[in-house]
């Protein structure tokens, strides 16, 4: 049975993905400086131990991380604008890299990580050069959180490299949502679609996000590869093209744009990872009428 680090296996994403990878049979150790609470049972995996651990601190961070086979690192400070900049930028950067030293130092097998749209040139106060935007639409950090993400991806080519070719995976995962937050967009999105302008209005299921995840750890994959991890659709009512000519006019619309398809493109992720996002907002609210 496969032993998986979990890191930020308290936050949002981490407690999702925590109850996929145990669902998915494996180990599990799961890490966060924030108390974890065990999911309940219906899973075929193991949860080994919970443990709170300084990623900032190496000696820490390789004493988590020792017996396992691979790690899915979420911990971060997740947004920008949580705490001064410069603390987000010191702190996203130190963790990351000190996780990249163990799973090196101690030959894991596999890196799955979470970068971040951010890195695409969020927010989008400016118009993107075209959409739907791909992976190709980068760098752009408009901020010290995505600065943050696009420095940990140039970390991830260096420590594969010079590993001699351990996967790193880099999820950029755009905003997570759940139905709790899909129940408040019609009040609070769809009146004015400027008000998720700045990620063209792209969001991923926590569902999907935690699956991206599992999937990351099995793709046939080499060296450090990054991939946008965002749901089928936009989180609006409104068609796709019809928003960026609302929004964006003058943006250079690519082919293949479904009705209500997403403008953060994840056909790189649908055939590199086999990510086939399951949930939309749709769901939960054709479901309460």
């Amino acid at each position: 049975m496969t032993h998986i680090v979990l890191t930020g296996a308290a936050g949002r994403a981490g407690r999702v993905t925590l109850l996929r990878l145990l669902k998915a049979g494996y180990r599990v150790t799961a890490v966060d400086t924030q108390p974890i609470i065990p999911p309940e049972g219906g899973f075929s995996g193991m949860l080994v131990a919970r443990l709170r651990v300084d990623l900032t601190d190496l000696g820490e961070t390789l004493e988590a991380m020792q017996g396992a086979d691979a790690v899915v690192h979420l911990a971060n400070i997740p947004a920008p604008g949580l705490q001064a900049p410069h603390r987000t930028f010191v702190q996203n950067v130190a963790m990351n890299h000190s996780v990249f030293t163990a799973a090196v130092m101690h030959r894991l097998s596999r890196v799955v990580w979470a970068s971040s749209e951010t890195t695409l040139g969020l927010p989008f106060d400016q118009p993107p050069r075209y959409a739907p935007i791909d992976e190709d639409h980068y760098p752009l950090p408009e901020s010290s959180y995505a600065l943050s993400k696009v420095l940990t991806e140039t970390m991830a080519e260096q420590f594969s490299r010079q590993s001699g070719g351990i996967p790193f995976v880099a999820l950029r995962f755009s905003n997570i949502l759940g139905p709790d937050e899909y129940r408040r967009l019609p009040s609070e999105a769809w009146p004015d679609p400027q008000a998720r302008r700045w990620n063209l209005w792209g969001y991923i299921d926590e569902r999907d996000a935690a699956e991206a995840c599992r999937l990351a750890l099995t793709a046939p994959l080499e060296g450090a590869t990054s991939f946008i991890i965002a749901a089928a659709d936009t989180a609006m009512p409104t068609p796709s093209a019809e928003l960026m000519r609302q929004v964006f006019p003058g943006v250079p619309l690519r082919g293949g744009l479904a009705e209500h398809g997403t403008l953060l493109s994840i056909e790189r992720a649908r055939t590199a990872l086999g990510f086939n996002p399951q949930y939309s907002w749709r769901d939960t609210l054709d479901a309460q009428g």
